[in-house]
């Protein structure tokens, strides 16, 4: 019977509901219980916590574009039993109670059992106390997600190991979109569940419906600076259990690639320590410069243009030349990316066309350098320059340890690294 045909015990327009709810809005945990214990019909009881009746009176306020037809209301109710609100709001001692009476742990007429609830709030007495009930850990809710999904931040660490200690399986994807619990930590940066998940036998490598494996989820999400370095955490463990660094997703999309349109230097530079592809190609033929170009002007909080001199000192392969016009178009609110780039070869022709591809607001903010780049349309470049380009064509995609080893000044190999000075010579 689906949650639409069950009639429930106690409907949301009793009173019972109405001071169960407002005894839970306030977190009463003893109304709650004396509610549940002397006055709920018996332990296993449906209890309909809201609904969508409201829809269905002659009187109900509906939107123009629903009464003709353009939009769709979906009918909603909340169905759930005392032992799911009880762990949901981790009433430890109501919980109890309820399994001391015979409370089928299982039981889900909401969609989710109170195991769901007890692991999604991070409640772990709730949860221990289910489990020794024989709560089953494998259970998947109505949208298909088993309690190890549902533990998505650091206070849930402690449900994840009473889960794995009673059965919970480590690589169980969910349905809809084939995540497992390795997926789910991967995406929240959470290093901890990560380790567990590892050490009780999770496929580093098992991908999702998209192709993607949980270092291409991590990679993925890591768009915060002040995240990143959880995220970073987490690709290190991965790598150590294995993962395969140059995997790609449904669009062909490396981890490299999503690092780079995040910005996210440490895991470029992680990346590449361990033997990624500087130069594999999406689906759309992007490379991982390509990616750290398209969003270096939305990004420059995280300093983009690292990602770009880490790839190139990597051996990535440089742009189009004639392709530079487009770079400035997406480029130009950050000169050190253009000077980087363009330093990158030994001379580049430039068009005059170029200056109407820089907005005046952006070219009158970085003036010296914008005028030092357009100088040099007529000019070839100086003899230092041409000598940076030599070395690092014979050093090619070692450029990144060999010229720091180089018996030259500090000042010199910053230079040979295409280190950004200001202005074009």
């Amino acid at each position: 019977m689906s949650s639409f045909d069950c009639i429930p015990d106690h409907p949301a327009s009793s009173d019972l509901v109405r001071r169960l709810k407002s005894a839970l809005d306030i977190g009463d945990e003893n109304t709650v219980m004396d509610l549940i214990c002397t006055e709920v019909q018996h332990v296993n009881a449906t209890i309909e916590l809201s609904n969508d009746d409201w829809m269905k009176e002659p009187q109900a306020h509906l939107h123009p574009l629903v009464l003709v037809g353009l939009w769709s209301l979906e009918y909603k109710r909340e169905l759930t039993t005392p032992l799911c609100i009880t762990a949901r709001n981790g009433h430890t001692a109501c919980v109890r109670h309820l399994l001391f009476w015979r409370a089928d742990p299982n039981m889900a007429p909401g969609g989710q059992s109170a195991l769901h609830e007890a692991c999604e709030g991070g409640h772990t007495d709730c949860t221990e106390l289910l489990l020794e009930h024989r709560a089953n850990p494998n259970l998947l809710s109505e949208e298909g997600l088993a309690p190890l999904h549902l533990c998505t931040n650091q206070n849930t660490l402690g449900c994840a190991k009473l889960l794995v200690k009673y059965g919970a399986m480590v690589d169980l994807p969910s349905e809809e979109t084939q995540e497992t619990p390795l997926h789910i930590a991967a995406k929240h940066g959470l290093y901890d569940h990560a380790l567990l998940y590892l050490r009780y036998g999770a496929s580093a490598d098992r991908k999702n419906s998209r192709e993607e494996t949980a270092l291409s989820v991590t990679c993925g999400q890591a768009k915060e600076q002040a995240a990143q370095g959880s995220y970073l955490q987490v690709c290190r463990l991965l790598v150590m259990y294995g993962a395969d660094v140059n995997t790609t997703d449904e669009e062909e999309k490396s981890p490299l690639h999503k690092a780079c349109k995040n910005a996210s230097h440490s895991l470029v530079q992680f990346l590449l320590q361990n033997k990624a592809d500087v130069n594999a190609i999406d689906y759309n033929g992007a490379s991982p410069l390509s990616c750290s170009l398209q969003t270096a002007a939305f990004k420059q909080q995280l300093r983009p243009r690292l990602t770009v001199q880490t790839l190139l000192n990597h051996g990535s392969q440089k742009i189009w030349p004639m392709a530079f016009g487009k770079v400035l178009r997406s480029c130009a609110s950050v000169p050190e990316i253009i000077e980087i780039l363009f330093n990158s070869y030994s001379q580049v022709p430039i068009s005059e066309q170029w200056r109407e591809a820089i907005p005046e607001e952006i070219f009158q903010m970085h003036l010296p350098f914008y005028e030092s780049f357009f100088m040099l349309s007529c000019t070839p470049r100086c003899l230092q320059h041409l000598c940076r380009c030599a070395i690092r064509k014979k050093f090619g995609s070692k450029c990144h340890y060999l010229i720091p080893s180089l018996p030259v000044p500090k000042p010199l190999q910053n230079y040979l690294l295409l280190e950004p000075e200001g202005i074009l010579l």
